[in-house]
């Protein structure tokens, strides 16, 4: 039987003790480390075509590491690659959909692959992309995300607008359409992006504080003004230095 303890606040960690003979499927490079009993394996779950269409569809590693306890129990740590959260959701005969970059680890009979959006408009606008992680079967699966994690759960019919990035998982019975977030006024000046991802239940959803496409894009503008500053800086003192130079 496997157990598992989630530890630290920003920056988790999921540790899984795994008796003789259990497995665990991980993203690559997800393992933070592991006991001596843990044998490693990178596989290509679904063959090949499977490793292809992550890779190339879904932006995933081709394989998927397998790591299993030989000869006694061990253990086996897996991290999340920025600051956020790790969720631990059982699925009994069940489908879940992802953000295609939040799969941490899986144990049980669950079937890892992608899936298309229902819709073409959800794809083409939608922040998580045309393609998103799908998750079928039984088990235990463990999702990262960034920032807080905000749970909901939608009644038959009753709809949530929301922040296209700031989803991270949500019920196949959850249906998934892009809106426009207003006028054309409100599009282009009121800072929340041009759609929103409407959801309508029946069905969970799960969401993110802190998307790492925003994360990515504070600290890119924050370099970029950082260089600026210092192209400014070395320019002023380049031009003291010349007027000393030329006697002013």
């Amino acid at each position: 039987m496997v157990t598992h303890e989630i530890i630290g606040d920003d920056m988790q960690a999921v540790i899984l003790t795994l008796s003789s003979g259990d497995e665990v499927r991980a993203e690559a490079g997800a393992m933070m480390f592991m006991t001596d009993a843990i044998e490693m394996d990178a596989r290509m779950d679904g063959g090949f075509l499977g490793g292809l269409k992550r890779k190339l569809l879904a932006g995933e590693s081709f394989f998927i590491t397998h790591f299993r306890a030989v000869g006694q129990a061990g253990r086996v740590a897996f991290a999340g690659p920025y600051p956020g959260k790790i969720i631990a959701l059982d699925l009994a005969n069940q489908q879940l959909l992802c953000q295609k970059d939040s799969f941490l680890c899986a144990m049980g009979d669950l079937d890892l692959s992608i899936a298309f959006t229902r819709k073409i408009g959800a794809g083409f606008f939608g922040g998580e992309g045309f393609i998103l992680q799908k998750f079928d079967g039984t088990g235990r699966l463990f999702i990262h995300s960034g920032g807080t994690i905000v749970p909901f759960t939608l009644a038959a019919g009753e709809r949530l607008k929301v922040d296209t990035g700031c989803l991270v998982a949500l019920d196949a019975s959850v249906d998934y359409d892009i809106v426009r977030v207003g006028g054309i006024k409100t599009s282009l000046f009121g800072g929340e992006g041009l759609f929103f991802a409407a959801l309508t239940g029946p069905g969970r959803v799960w969401l993110q504080t802190l998307p790492f496409s925003r994360l990515a894009d504070r600290i890119h503008d924050a370099y970029r003004g950082d260089r600026e500053d210092v192209k400014r800086d070395f320019g002023g003192a380049l031009g003291k230095i010349g007027d000393i130079i030329g006697g002013s």
